[in-house]
């Protein structure tokens, strides 16, 4: 892996008359979130600031473990990740540190940061129902719990159960229904699969589309994405349970390091991250919702529709996230 410092790219103009910068402008960054999605940010930033920032990109679980045999060594002031349960972790093993941020609890509500503030949502993805417009109407659909119905039987596919994405919606339930109601839940769901649990959510996306399945269960940004592609594919998104708590959902998320060195610079970064100008630039790229409420997402993912999310705190997606596993092993749920 390599670490790469992008302040320099912004070109020998920006800098011409300016003094060098010292060490302390600057901050060291693992993200789990891919290069393409978060450069962009991080040279705006740069270029706003003066802040350089260093970063190393790999998956989340060789940065968690990464960040905890470094220990007090570790360079990382900031990691940045997906997946509330993954944040969750991250806390649990003592990588992440407390912040008290009057503004980042002014722009991230409640439900999409760490009870103790050791980690903050910076951009949402709902986990919501995708149908075959050419054979669902969305009346026929209602919420997540009446895909184990008997009118979905060999109608819905589904992705592995070996994704957290997928973890952390049952670990989800769990919290909102309790495990034996969750646990019967996904038990109708595996009745009533069309095909054996696809690899990933652009699969299972597809598989609807070609009419393998009618219904199934993704995440927005893979729907976003697959329709720039291919944009006459019959694919209709619904929001279910907005009769009930809302649609299921999860954050892209950031917290500073137990061990940062730029501890001062790394809470200013954030703080900028849940701003209006970096929200949209964090959450664009990869046609996310916002985290911010003030900030409109962007116009391709407006047009799907507004939703009510369900207000349960997303560190039970972390905390639940064992528990899920057993069940959905239980269930059968490959």
């Amino acid at each position: 892996m390599k670490m790469t410092s992008f302040g320099a790219l912004l070109g020998a103009a920006v800098f011409a008359f300016a003094a060098p910068a010292s060490a302390e402008d600057e901050v060291v960054v693992y993200s789990a979130r891919n290069e393409q999605l978060i450069k962009p940010i991080f040279d705006a930033y740069t270029k706003e600031t003066g802040v350089r920032i260093k970063f190393i990109t790999d998956k989340e679980g060789a940065l968690l473990q990464r960040l905890k045999a470094e220990g007090d060594n570790t360079p990382a002031d900031m990691l940045i990740t997906v997946d509330a349960g993954n944040l969750w972790e991250a806390a649990r093993e003592g990588s992440l540190k407390p912040v008290q941020s009057k503004v980042l609890a002014a722009n991230i509500p409640a439900h999409l940061r760490d009870p103790g503030n050791q980690w903050f949502g910076l951009s949402v993805r709902a986990r919501t129902i995708f149908f075959n417009n050419q054979k669902v109407k969305p009346a026929d659909l209602s919420t997540y719990e009446d895909l184990g119905s008997p009118k979905w039987k060999g109608r819905l596919c589904l992705r592995t159960s070996k994704k957290v994405y997928n973890q952390s919606l049952v670990a989800m339930m769990i919290a909102e229904h309790g495990e034996a109601k969750a646990e019967q839940v996904i038990k109708s769901w595996i009745s009533n699969l069309a095909a054996d649990p696809f690899p990933d959510d652009t699969k299972t996306l597809e598989a609807i589309a070609a009419g393998q399945c009618d219904v199934g269960i993704a995440n927005t940004y893979y729907f976003g994405r697959l329709v720039e592609k291919k944009p006459g594919l019959p694919l209709g998104i619904f929001w279910p349970n907005q009769k009930q708590n809302g649609v299921h959902v999860n954050v892209s998320g950031a917290g500073i390091t137990k061990h940062a060195k730029h501890e001062k610079e790394a809470v200013r970064l954030l703080e900028w991250l849940s701003s209006e100008k970096a929200q949209n630039l964090f959450a664009d790229v990869n046609l996310e919702y916002p985290a911010n409420p003030a900030v409109k997402p962007d116009p391709v993912v407006a047009a799907w529709g507004t939703f009510k999310q369900n207000p349960v705190n997303v560190a039970k997606a972390g905390e639940l996230q064992a528990a899920a596993v057993k069940l959905m092993d239980r269930a059968g749920y490959k």
